[in-house]
């Protein structure tokens, strides 16, 4: 009898690595550590639950790098794309999911696998010697003892940065006097996206509460800990000059107020965050404002003067590792190779980035408990260029999370007109994904 794979870890990465190595034939063990042991982001015991915002982002592959990382998944068999194209909610040209259905559908599918079996309790410090394979998906939210024992093993400090979570508004509580639905550039259905306009007077009163208000405390071990840049909390960008956040998440470029029929200063942008459509989320307002100044501060954007809040922002600590120094091609652990890493804690940004690399762990796990060995996937593939990116691409002494984007991809040779070089990209990735997911193909 084949010796189950472990996977630690229930969430996007964990459930994907899980999938992959079942659909393959390999018996597989999931642990997740809740509800026994809670977290300070997840507020249910269900397996691949969202924690920040429900968009998985763009879905176009040809021109976004992470439609493009979409589309390979979907070829590749992703039980978190099938779920997220199941559930999906309006969001323009973006794939944004009601993350209770997502969840439900994923949790699901495991469930029903024969070759899945999912385990509820925290795994305290490493595994057993005797587990011949582990894929460690415990995402940025890994258990105290885990990563301490992690530490221990590697010898390095676990890097860590501040992720945010946005606040969500009942839809019945936003004023559509002044609200209006409009996607920027009339993407997708063209009314995707609750708009509130903000003229200049507004705008500037709104930067300045947001400087004066008061902010929850950094614990003293946390003080040190850079945040992200792709995901700054909206007061430090605010802090960085009057009109950051007019060219960041409060840009009003393709929209147009339809009561005032010309482009506003600035706008506030809300997304649907749940199939019935009666909740969305505050695009980009990740936040460390305590809760009293949120409530007080988002009330003063038009149309959400009577928000009613179902969720308020926050902001929790994510930990990665050096992957570069510390790990292999196939995500294993230099250190003690039947321990193989997946998600977030790889240093990779984002729920697609994250599910992605849970995806190619199982892989590489399910060829190693039949004997053989899968090589990466070609640099040219979305899948391949992050792999590369973390398991050596990048700086060891300026490693740093990364989001998928064609600056991982290597140039085309020969080149094309730079209108044209995105395109050419995904069609020369997504012909080389066919070839990795089936070399027979190579061969005939």
């Amino acid at each position: 009898m084949t010796s189950p794979v472990h996977v630690i870890g229930g969430g996007l990465a964990g459930s994907e690595a899980a999938w992959q190595l079942a659909q393959a034939g390999t018996p597989v063990v999931l642990h997740e550590m809740r509800p026994e042991r809670r977290t300070e982001a997840h507020v249910t015991d269900g397996l691949a639950e969202l924690v920040c915002s429900n968009s998985f982002r763009s879905d176009d592959a040809e021109n976004n790098a992470v439609g493009l990382l979409h589309a390979e998944m979907r070829a590749a068999g992703s039980v978190i794309l099938a779920a997220a194209d199941a559930n999906r909610v309006p969001a323009g040209a973006a794939l944004a999911v009601d993350r209770e259905g997502f969840s439900a559908a994923v949790q699901a599918r495991l469930e029903a696998h024969p070759k899945i079996r999912i385990e509820r309790g925290e795994i305290a410090g490493l595994p057993p010697e005797d587990w011949a394979s582990v894929i460690v998906a415990t995402g940025p939210l890994t258990s105290p003892a885990l990563a301490e024992a992690i530490r221990q093993l590697t010898g390095e400090d676990s890097l860590a940065f501040f992720d945010a979570i946005a606040p969500i508004v009942h839809r019945d509580t936003i004023d559509f006097d002044k609200a209006w639905f409009q996607s920027r550039y009339d993407k997708g259905d063209g009314k995707d996206y609750v708009n509130c306009a903000l003229e200049k007077p507004e705008y500037q009163a709104f930067i300045a509460a947001l400087l004066a208000a008061e902010k929850t405390e950094f614990k003293e071990w946390e003080r040190n800990t850079p945040y992200f840049e792709g995901c700054l909390p909206i007061e430090v960008m605010a802090s960085r000059g009057i009109d950051t956040l007019r060219y960041g998440p409060m840009k009003p470029v393709g929209l147009r107020n339809p009561r005032a029929e010309r482009r506003p200063y600035a706008v506030v942008q809300l997304r649907q965050d749940n199939a019935l459509g009666t909740l969305f989320n505050i695009v980009g307002f990740q936040t460390k404002l305590k809760h009293g100044e949120q409530s007080r501060i988002f009330r003063m954007i038009p149309g959400l003067e009577k928000a009613e809040f179902a969720r308020l922002g926050g902001l929790h600590r994510n930990t990665f590792l050096n992957s570069p120094k510390l790990l292999d091609q196939s995500l294993r652990l230099r250190a003690r190779p039947q321990l193989r890493f997946a998600g977030q804690v790889t240093g990779v940004e984002g729920y697609v980035e994250s599910a992605a690399i849970g995806l190619l762990a199982g892989r590489f796990a399910a060829a190693e408990a039949a004997g053989t060995t899968l090589p990466p996937p070609p640099p040219t593939t979305a899948m391949g260029a992050l792999l590369r990116h973390i398991t050596g691409g990048a700086d060891v002494a300026t490693f740093q999370p990364m989001n998928i984007n064609f600056g991982l991809f290597p140039p085309l040779v020969p080149d094309v007109k730079r209108d044209q070089r995105k395109p050419a990209m995904s069609s020369r990735a997504l012909a080389d994904l066919a070839l990795w997911l089936d070399p027979k193909r190579e061969a005939a």
